[in-house]
C-alpha cells in the first residue's frame, strides 16, 4: 500500500454566522492524484487554505499530519517548508518580471546577495524542462499565454521541492488541449512520486485523471470513492444531494422577431494594429433565443461582444435594435438601448469585493434609485430583495460583501445586477465558468425561464456540451471570422471543432 502522506484530521473552521467546515478528515497518499469536488461553498477551498497555511492554525480546530507528523502552520511559509504548495485558480504571478524572476520570486537570495543571473536563468531551465515548457527563462512573463503561465506558477511551486501539490481549478482559463496538456503534466508528476490534490468542477476532467475523489457538502466530507468506484450520477447527487437525471435543463419557447443585429463588426488587435482580431462578423439574434457563440481561446468571442458593448472600440460595424440603428459608444449607450453584459471574468470586472450584495445588485441601475443624486436606501434594498428572493443568492443577508461569496453565488449576485436594467438582450460571456454543477443546472434554469419571457440571450461558452444543450442556434468563430452556423438539432462536438479550428493558422 501506497505512503500516507498527509492526514487532515477532525478539521472544524468558523467564519460569523456560518460553520464553513464541520469535523473533516481526509488523507492523501503518495504518488496519487486526489481530487476533492463539491458545489460552491461546500468548504474545498477553506480546507485547501488550511492546509496551505493561509488560515493560521489558531482559527480552526483539529489537526493535520504531514508524514505522521503533527504540523502547526501559522502562514504559508511554514507550509511550503513542510512540503506543501497550493497553485492558485487566480494567478498569483507578477506579470511584468521574467519567468526566472517569478519561479524564484521570494527566493532569490540563493543566487547571491548580488543575484548570479546565469545561475538563476540555469536553475530556472531546469524546471522548465520539469515540465516540458519551451519557453526562455528571460521572456516576460506577460507574453505568455495562459496556459504557459499556469506552467510557470507550477515550475515556482515545484522549485520549493514540494511533496504535495494543491491545484485550485487549473485548467479554468484554458483550452481542451492545454487542460489535457497539464493534465499529462500531473501524471508525469504523480510518476515521480508527487501527490497532487486537485480541486474541479470539471467533472469530466476529475474522472479521467483522478485515483480517488472525496464529495464534499455543506463543510462536511460525504463520502470518498476509489477509481473502481466512479459513478457520475451517484457523486453528482452526494455534491448537491439530489438526484440529477437532466444537467441541461433546456426546453423549447416560442422564438419571435429578430431584436438585435450585429452587422460587418471589426475589431482591432489589442497587440498588434496591424491586424484584426474580429473581422466582418454579423449575426442576429431573436426574442426567446438562446444564441450560442463557440470557438477556441483567442476567436475574437469575448471582444466581439465587448464592442457591441461599447466596452472596446471597433474599427467598423452597426447595431440594429428593432430594426433601427443604435449608437454604442459606452456601456452606458447599450445599457440604455436594453442590452446586458455578464462579463467573462466576473472577479475582474463583474462585481465590486468590497461592497454588498445590495450595492452591486443596483449597481447599473442607480438612476432607478436615486432622486437628486442622492441614493434612496430603503428603494435600494427593496428592489435588490426581489432579485436577491428570485435567484436564491446564498448568504446570512445582503449586507454581506461580495468577496465573501462562493463563485456560483457571486454569479447570480452579476447576474441580478443586469436583470435589474429589464433588459431585452442579455449576453452571457461563460456564464458558468468555475461554479459547481448544482448551481450551473440553477443558471441554465434561469436562462431558460427568461428566454420564456421573450429575452433574447446570447452565449458564449467553451465548454461544448453546454453550448450544444442549451443553445437554439450557434454561431462559430475561427481566426477572428464566422466560419460556420448550426441549429441545434444538427449540431456535435465534432462539428463545432471543425468549425472552431477551419479558419486558425
Amino acid at each position: 500500500m501506497a505512503k500516507m502522506v498527509l492526514e487532515m484530521q477532525h478539521i472544524t473552521k468558523t467564519f460569523p454566522g456560518v460553520k464553513a467546515l464541520d469535523d473533516v478528515s481526509l488523507q492523501a497518499y503518495e504518488g496519487e492524484i486526489l481530487s476533492i469536488v463539491g458545489e460552491n461553498g461546500a468548504g474545498k477551498s477553506t480546507l485547501m487554505k488550511i492546509l496551505s497555511g493561509s488560515y493560521s492554525c489558531d482559527s480552526y480546530a483539529g489537526n493535520i499530519l504531514v508524514e505522521g507528523k503533527t504540523m502547526q502552520f501559522h502562514n504559508t511559509r511554514q507550509s511550503e517548508e513542510a512540503g506543501i504548495a497550493m497553485i492558485y485558480q487566480e494567478l498569483n504571478m507578477h506579470l511584468d518580471l521574467s519567468v526566472a524572476e517569478n519561479i524564484f520570486l521570494g527566493g532569490w537570495k540563493q543566487f547571491g546577495n548580488v543575484i548570479k543571473w546565469n545561475k538563476l536563468y540555469q536553475a530556472a531551465t531546469e524546471y522548465l524542462g520539469q515540465l516540458q515548457l519551451d519557453v526562455e527563462p528571460t521572456e516576460i512573463l506577460r507574453n505568455l499565454n495562459a496556459s504557459k503561465q499556469q506552467l510557470v506558477s507550477i515550475a515556482r511551486a515545484l522549485s520549493h521541492k514540494p511533496r504535495i501539490l494543491i491545484l485550485d481549478e487549473p485548467t479554468a482559463s484554458l483550452t481542451e488541449t492545454e487542460s489535457a496538456t497539464l493534465f499529462q503534466i500531473m501524471l508525469n508528476l504523480k510518476r515521480q512520486g508527487y501527490t497532487c490534490v486537485l480541486i474541479s468542477h470539471k467533472l469530466d476532467e476529475v474522472f479521467a485523471y483522478s485515483d480517488r475523489i472525496v464529495v464534499m457538502r455543506d463543510g462536511k466530507v460525504i463520502n470518498n470513492h476509489n477509481r473502481e468506484e466512479f459513478d457520475q450520477s451517484r457523486i453528482i447527487a452526494e455534491m448537491v444531494g439530489r438526484k440529477m437525471d437532466n444537467l441541461y435543463p433546456k426546453c423549447k419557447v416560442p422564438v419571435g422577431e429578430v431584436v438585435m443585429e450585429a452587422r460587418d463588426f471589426s475589431v482591432p488587435h489589442p497587440q498588434n494594429a496591424k491586424k484584426k482580431i474580429v473581422e466582418d462578423v454579423s449575426f442576429t439574434v431573436r426574442k426567446g433565443e438562446i444564441l450560442g457563440i463557440g470557438g477556441l481561446v483567442g476567436a475574437g468571442r469575448s471582444e466581439l461582444v465587448n464592442a457591441v458593448f461599447g466596452i472596446i472600440g471597433k474599427q467598423s460595424g452597426a447595431v440594429m435594435i428593432d430594426g433601427r440603428e443604435v449608437q454604442i459608444r459606452k456601456p452606458e449607450d447599450a445599457i440604455r438601448e436594453g442590452l446586458a453584459l455578464v462579463t467573462e471574468d466576473r472577479k475582474l470586472d463583474g462585481f465590486v469585493g468590497g461592497m454588498s450584495i445590495e450595492e452591486n445588485i443596483t449597481l447599473a441601475s442607480l438612476k432607478a434609485i436615486c432622486r437628486y443624486g442622492i441614493i434612496n436606501h430603503k428603494k435600494e434594498q427593496l428592489s435588490a430583495k426581489k432579485y436577491f428572493d428570485e435567484l436564491k443568492i446564498k448568504a446570512a443577508d445582503m449586507t454581506v460583501h461580495m468577496e465573501t461569496l462562493s463563485g456560483g453565488n457571486q454569479q447570480k449576485a452579476v447576474l441580478s445586477k443586469w436583470l435589474m436594467t429589464k433588459p431585452r438582450v442579455l449576453i452571457m460571456d461563460e456564464p458558468t465558468r468555475g461554479i459547481d454543477v448544482g448551481t450551473k443546472y440553477e443558471i441554465y434554469k434561469i436562462m431558460v425561464e427568461l428566454a420564456r419571457q421573450g429575452i433574447a440571450i446570447i452565449m458564449i461558452s467553451s465548454e461544448l456540451p453546454e453550448l450544444i444543450s442549451m443553445s437554439d442556434r450557434i454561431i462559430v468563430l475561427s481566426g477572428g471570422k464566422v466560419s460556420g452556423e448550426l441549429q441545434q438539432e444538427d449540431a456535435s462536438q465534432e462539428k463545432v471543432m471543425e468549425l472552431a479550428t477551419r479558419m486558425v493558422v
